[in-house]
């Protein structure tokens, strides 16, 4: 059974930093990224990263948080830095939908695998 499971969340003050683990089993998923839920918001994307390490971010996302991932683990994180109340959000992490994910989307649509979500929370 394939599972995602995210952590390292929680509250933090701004311009602190956090990072995020995403430990998939089941399969190995060739593209993996994060979303996020801000209160009162609709889930947004962050990042998604291929398997041999390209990437591709939000505008808004790119220079203070960073994608990576390591194979052997099975595994994905995002380092968060420099954060502000504006992050504050459930991170989620997702892997693509089989058949129909193409690179470079930001569609909630073309991720079907996704993480229970982990809470980061930012204070000013």
């Amino acid at each position: 059974q394939v599972q995602l499971g995210e952590s390292g969340g929680g509250l933090v003050q701004a311009g602190g930093s956090l990072r995020l683990s995403c430990a998939a089993s089941g399969r190995t998923f060739s593209t993996m990224g994060w979303f996020r839920q801000a209160p009162g918001k609709e889930r947004e994307f962050v990042v998604a990263i291929a398997w041999n390490g390209l990437t591709y971010y939000a505008a808004s996302m790119k220079g203070r948080f960073t994608i990576s991932r390591d194979n052997a683990k099975n595994t994905v994180y995002l380092q968060m830095n420099s954060l502000t109340p504006e992050d504050t959000a459930v991170y989620y992490c997702a892997a693509e939908r089989s058949g129909s994910y193409y690179w470079g989307s930001q569609a909630i649509a073309d991720f079907d695998s996704w993480g229970q979500g982990t809470q980061v929370t930012v204070s000013s």
